[in-house]
């Protein structure tokens, strides 16, 4: 029987092989056509420009960035214009190379293994940096804001220490020119029926605390039944700006007490982006049973950065929470949990509660380390590491009293961005975009919504959408294209922008479908493929012509097994097999790499397409 984590092991190897197999032919393919200057693509300049951008902090990227912090520090105390001069051009250099976003560290900074634990760090060995006096970390921190101030950019403090060794950690973050330039950062929010999230989040993006009656969460409902139930049963979008200087974008009603106000007076999207230097998506699920195939939707088809789980502190991690974590490390997504009505719990509950979650986060399945965010300077060195080295933060919060919010605000300001993956989205790539909204919008027409998966885009690009029932592919346009409903012109690999396509009819397209940019020969409709899957759950035993809905990226559809590798001819809980799927009613867009899950009742398989057919 093979073990779970030796599984993703083995499938991850397969992603990462195929993309780069798929990258390099890609590049090989782009050259060829560059040979010939009539049919250049439009993304191969941008491609060109981009290239052209890292060389110029080719140098920078040499050093190890701590190093940099300590070369800054040491210009800035020397006093002299010249050195003054050097240092504000590492730190726009710096800022460029992050995405306009940085954490700037002054003084020695206390070992990872001691803080996370919370232990006391100061006599122990493992201090990174240099120590500084308390005169040196005021005057650095003056001279950092000025250098940043004159790069255009805004400072704030994360945290600052005075005791053991002075130390403070900075927040440089540069403006973005506009919307398009904004870093966003995609969070699924999860968690059991009642456990708080619409609550939670209700409170993080409007700033009012909650009654205890759930009146935070009333905002947040699309429907008229999910206000009388107080269930959300949809996919439910929400973000929450941050503002330059690193404050939460909130409305300025947030202090009312009134809850028709607090329903009426809240900001719009296009407000929140304006002001935003950096925006967090929440992508908030449903915890329903019932809604689990929305649920896995959206986990598959939005690329979270992250999946934020919700457990309500006096009901534990029961139910659909498990479930939903299990598809969550299945998925290999970085996970964080929130434990909420910690005022209303009685503390020997909420021992037995925060027992359970450290268990269930150290037990084989996981393997992740649960830290227990109890100070800023914890949420902020966290925030940078936690995807890396399987850490797992816990956050202990109460919507009424408002306890452990500003720790969740600080670390979700400091996320690195969704499309600053450059694993996952590549812009210098053919166009690739997955559809996983349509709508029909009056005197528009049929508007898009889904993720750039690869590539750049800008309105009046002549673009591929399908494939259709056939495995045919419809010539389009982009009219109009926004990102968080503020327009914009163009968009580049990891973001999430909603477009506007010519003469297509809504019933033409649907979720699951590509944008590719228009080349002679379009990419192939897949009908059957093979995968190599591993069933985590069947109460008796699969064979041939089984169903099932198969997850795969933005693509939702029922598939049958036509063959296995397997000896016995029957796959149980455990067994792994390479097995032959097909589509049931249409071709679909797929490649080798790509990672799938299935699933019908209670049966659950993961796997990877290692061929297509």
């Amino acid at each position: 029987m093979t073990s779970l984590r030796t599984f993703q092991n083995e499938i991850d190897e397969i992603h990462h092989r195929e993309t780069a197999k798929q990258r390099a032919q890609a590049t090989v393919d782009r050259t060829r056509e560059t040979k010939k200057p009539a049919v250049k693509p439009p993304a191969a300049k941008e491609a060109k420009d981009t290239n052209d951008t890292d060389d110029t902090d080719a140098g920078l990227g040499e050093a190890d960035f701590s190093d940099i912090d300590e070369q800054i520090q040491t210009l800035l105390l020397s006093e002299t214009p010249s050195n003054r001069d050097r240092a504000r051009d590492l730190v726009a250099a710096l800022l460029t190379r992050h995405r306009g976003e940085y954490v700037f560290r002054i003084g020695a900074q206390p070992p990872h293994a001691k803080l996370f634990v919370g232990e006391s760090a100061v006599n122990s060995e493992g201090w990174r940096g240099t120590v500084r006096t308390e005169s040196e970390l005021d005057a650095l921190r003056q001279g950092v804001i000025q250098v940043v101030d004159e790069v255009g950019g805004k400072t704030s403090v994360l945290f600052e220490s005075r005791t053991d060794q002075p130390r403070a950690a900075l927040l440089l973050r540069l403006p973005p020119e506009n919307v398009s330039l904004t870093p966003e950062v995609r969070c699924a929010v999860v968690g059991n029926v009642d456990s708080g999230k619409s609550t939670t989040l209700g409170v993080l993006t409007r700033g009012a605390l909650d009654d205890g009656r759930g009146r935070a969460r009333v905002s947040l409902f699309r429907h008229k039944h999910e206000i009388e139930s107080g269930r959300t049963s949809s996919v439910g979008m929400e973000i929450l700006g941050f503002g330059p200087s690193g404050a939460p974008i909130l409305p300025s009603t947030a202090h009312s007490n009134d809850a028709d106000v607090i329903r009426r007076e809240k900001l719009g999207w296009e407000e929140i982006s304006v002001q935003a230097a950096k925006i967090v998506s929440f992508i908030d699920l449903a915890g329903h049973e019932r809604y689990l195939k929305t649920t896995l939707y959206g986990l598959t088809s939005g690329a979270p950065s992250c999946v934020i789980l919700i457990v309500g502190a006096n009901a534990g991690l029961i139910g659909m929470s498990k479930e939903h974590l299990a598809i969550a490390l299945a998925l290999s997504v970085p996970v964080v949990v929130c434990i909420t009505k910690i005022d209303m719990t009685p503390p020997n509950v909420l021992a037995k509660t925060i027992e359970q979650v450290t268990k269930i986060m150290k037990s084989p399945g996981c393997r992740k380390t649960p830290i227990f965010v109890k100070s800023a300077e914890i949420a902020v060195e966290v925030s940078q590491v936690f995807a890396k080295e399987k850490l797992c933060p816990i956050f202990q919060l109460s919507n009424v009293t408002g306890e452990g919010l500003d720790h969740l605000r600080t670390f979700l300001n400091l996320l690195p961005s969704s499309e600053g993956d450059t694993e996952k989205f590549m812009a210098d790539q053919p166009l690739e975009y997955s559809v996983t909204e349509v709508w029909s919008v009056p005197y528009v027409g049929t508007v898009v919504d889904g993720i750039l998966n690869s590539g750049t885009i800008k309105i009046g690009d002549s673009v591929l959408l399908g494939p259709d029932a056939n495995g045919n592919y419809l010539s389009t346009m982009v009219k109009d294209m926004r990102r968080k409903r503020a327009p914009v012109t163009g968009a580049e690999a990891g973001q999430c922008v909603s477009m506007a396509l010519k003469r297509v009819r809504r019933t033409a397209v649907r979720k699951g479908m590509v944008l590719v940019h228009k080349t002679e020969s379009p990419p192939k409709a897949v009908r059957s493929f093979e995968g190599q899957v591993l069933i985590l759950y069947h109460n008796t035993t699969l064979q041939r012509n089984y169903q099932a809905m198969l997850h795969c990226g933005a693509v939702r559809q029922t598939v049958r097994i036509l063959n296995m590798d397997h000896p016995q001819g029957v796959l149980r809980t455990g067994d792994r097999a390479i097995v032959t799927f097909e589509f049931i009613s249409h071709p679909e867009f797929i490649k080798e790499g790509m990672k799938l899950l299935f699933r019908e009742g209670k049966t659950k398989g993961l796997g990877v397409i290692t061929r297509i057919l």
